[in-house]
């Protein structure tokens, strides 16, 4: 507020008010015409943009053991889950994969520390030292338990721990089969594959508290082995009925039938497919392992996905499938896939590799790479940009 010589309050500027205004709303309406954000209208985001926001995470906890990054990442995908979470039975698998992933962790550092190589010096506990064969050379089983063998398998297994976590989050904030709509054509029969493999976990996990659920109304045990094994057969059960059902859908719709082509065009599709995805896959090991060698990450990776691209065109036109309202990316896709890669982008800045790699061997407190950090950061504007899932809204209403 401004004040006069005589102590008065001078008016507003009405024109500045005006214009902040103005501007304010020509954001907000901008950002609803694109589908951004709550106010936006509800609707479900690409599968593969989640996924793509996943790859990225996944890549940034790939090329470090630092904990406070692989923490950072575990709360950002989980952040982004909690505010993007459909209320759908796939909604509920990011808790299995933390789970999963907390048994990953207990079971590197076991592993690590009782039958591991124990280096170092800082010896925390004597354990009694199985004898082991000649041809087992190189195996401990018991003996010294030191804290660099222990820092060293508990940093791998966060790191393995955090990528399962991205997959969990990836798994909850996609949809299975609106992600089979999106695989293109010529991978079909592997997409159909991939999609029950990815959509069994999150059944898996509504028909365990399902089962649950009826053994506690009936009176019967649901926990410990007993209840554990009396719910086993119903949940299997239900797991086969529904692959019959998907199998007969696929059937009666003709699934599989493809066009007369030529052997040649057949061949070198293929050819070109497979080194796609192999110079794709290569590609990615380059960029997630950084003590791989430069040509190893970019180049081949722009090689295999051109590569791979044209394999899907060409293989693509032998499969006749009609397609009903085709997935569309705009605008919050391509945001919400690109945030998931600014971490990765900025590991390749970092140039101290203890920040990304803490020293074991002395051990030493991990320091924290803010660049990383901030981001894994932007990663979580995820989930703000993207727009709410329409069952959210609507169980809201309801």
């Amino acid at each position: 507020m401004t004040l006069l010589n005589d102590g008065r309050a001078a008016a507003p500027d009405l024109r500045t008010v005006d214009t902040v205004g103005s501007t304010t709303s020509w954001v907000a309406r901008t950002l609803v015409r694109h589908g951004i954000g709550d106010r936006a209208l509800p609707r479900w985001l690409h599968p593969g943009a989640w996924w793509l926001w996943a790859l990225g995470l996944g890549v940034t906890a790939s090329r470090t053991t630092n904990p406070l990054v692989l923490l950072a990442i575990c709360v950002a995908a989980a952040l982004v889950v909690r505010r993007r979470r459909p209320a759908a039975a796939w909604g509920r698998a990011f808790e299995g994969f933390v789970w999963l992933a907390v048994i990953v962790v207990v079971v590197r550092v076991f592993l690590g520390v009782i039958v591991g190589d124990p280096y170092g010096q800082t010896v925390l506990v004597h354990l009694p030292q199985v004898p082991l064969p000649a041809f087992m050379a190189g195996v401990h089983l018991g003996g010294r338990i030191t804290l660099e063998a222990l820092l060293a398998s508990l940093y791998d297994g966060m790191r393995l721990g955090a990528v399962l976590v991205v997959v969990g989050a990836a798994n909850a904030l996609a949809s299975p089969t609106r992600l089979l709509k999106a695989v293109p054509p010529a991978l079909y029969e592997a997409g159909v594959a991939l999609i029950v493999a990815l959509t069994f976990a999150p059944q898996l996990v509504t028909d365990a508290d399902r089962v649950r659920t009826a053994r506690r109304l009936r009176g019967r045990s649901y926990r410990g082995i007993r209840g554990v094994a009396g719910g086993a057969l119903p949940i299997v059960g239900g797991a086969l009925d529904r692959a019959v059902m998907l199998a007969a859908a696929m059937d009666s719709r003709g699934y599989g039938r493809r066009g007369q082509h030529a052997k040649g065009e057949r061949l070198g599709s293929a050819a070109m497919l497979v080194l796609g995805l192999v110079g794709l896959a290569v590609g990615l090991y380059g960029l997630m392992d950084g003590s791989a060698p430069t040509a190893l990450g970019w180049p081949l990776l722009v090689l295999g996905v051109a590569l791979a691209l044209g394999g899907l065109i060409v293989a693509g036109r032998r499969v006749i499938v009609t397609r009903y309202r085709r997935e569309r990316w705009r605008l919050a896709e391509v945001l919400v896939g690109c945030t998931g890669w600014f971490g990765a982008i900025a590991c390749l800045w970092v140039a101290n590799p203890a920040l990304l790699a803490p020293s074991t061997a002395p051990p030493a407190w991990p320091s924290v790479p803010w660049l990383v950090v901030l981001g894994i950061a932007v990663a979580t504007l995820a989930g703000v940009i993207a727009p709410l899932p329409p069952d959210r809204v609507a169980q809201v209403v309801a």
